[in-house]
């Protein structure tokens, strides 16, 4: 989440006469996040979130995203509900950009994680996964291992700005993963960025998953080694095994994996740690000026992949078949 385009007054009060919420009360923006310009919003019927839509979401995707939560939450997974307004749309325009309300959710975000809490997510994710398996709609997974060549070539040449050898290791990489990526795996819904602030706890368990912009059909266990990479490292790119035996264990009493998961896992991993180091160089080089926006460093998913690269079976991440 995060603030790239603001929204005059008078165009929001009209904005919000479509829809059964009331007066405006408040409106500020929420400064996490990379993606899209989100507010918090309060009104006389209660607490929302107002989200802009910028130019990385594809406007034909929404429907997608929308009507994945609202299927999640009808199987009783912890997920915003899109509003819908009087027309009965979800989806509207503000700002010249596509807009949509959804409804807050109670719950607080752990950033220092312990295992425990890596074992509630594990739980969580699996019962996205499963309870995701009936959704009809279908949207490829854009930033997986065919995406992550054309999105770096444009900024390749400013990689020495990142560190040193930055373009060494991301040429080698992109020439691996793309040679051995894993082909075939268990497919269906993953959400493709559940890092600690897109999941709400209330005390020690889960209250629900947040921020469903990049959720997309592909790998299931691709989801797990982006969860292994966001929950079950520190700052500085060192694994903790504790965290991360605690979330795959977790994950895999609700979702076995199969054996040819397991064996992939490590290369997932890395891809895993590649395409969030490649994301965050390139927000690192491209905010807006003026936006109001914490660029995430690229450097913390480059230890990672340093670390990925010496790994040579799932064992080694405490996960077995």
């Amino acid at each position: 989440m995060a603030v790239y385009t603001d929204v005059d007054d008078e165009e929001l009060i009209g904005f919000l006469a479509g829809y059964d919420l009331g007066a405006l009360l408040s409106c500020k923006g929420i400064a996490e996040g990379v993606e899209n310009s989100n507010y918090y919003l309060h009104t006389s019927a209660g607490s929302f979130i107002l989200t802009l839509y910028e130019k990385r979401v594809a406007e034909a995707d929404l429907p997608f995203f929308l009507g994945l939560m609202e299927h999640l939450s009808a199987k009783g997974l912890g997920c915003p509900q899109p509003v819908r307004d009087r027309a009965g749309a979800a989806l509207g325009r503000l700002a010249d950009r596509p807009a949509a309300i959804v409804t807050f959710l109670d719950g607080y975000s752990i950033h220092h994680p312990e295992p425990a809490h890596c074992a509630r997510l594990g739980e969580a994710l699996a019962q996205l996964h499963l309870a995701g398996a009936d959704f009809p709609l279908r949207r490829a997974n854009a930033l997986s291992v065919g995406g992550w060549r054309p999105l770096y070539a444009p900024f390749s040449a400013r990689a020495g700005e990142v560190a040193e050898d930055l373009g060494e290791i991301v040429a080698t990489e992109l020439e691996t993963l793309e040679r051995d990526w894993p082909r075939g795996l268990p497919e269906g819904v993953i959400h493709a960025d559940l890092f600690p602030d897109n999941v709400f706890f209330l005390g020690d368990r889960v209250s629900g998953l947040i921020d469903f912009y990049f959720a997309c059909v592909d790998s299931l266990a691709y989801d797990l080694a982006i969860c292994l990479n966001a929950w079950c490292f520190d700052a500085a790119g060192s694994y903790d095994a504790e965290k991360g035996a605690a979330l795959l264990a977790s994950y895999a009493r609700a979702r076995p994996l199969t054996a040819a998961e397991v064996e992939a896992f490590p290369l997932l991993a890395r891809g895993a740690a590649l395409r969030f180091l490649l994301t965050r160089f390139v927000d690192w080089l491209n905010v807006p000026p003026g936006a109001l926006v914490r660029p995430k460093d690229p450097r913390e998913y480059l230890a990672r992949l340093r670390f990925h690269r010496t790994i040579r079976a799932a064992r080694d991440y405490g996960l077995s078949a």
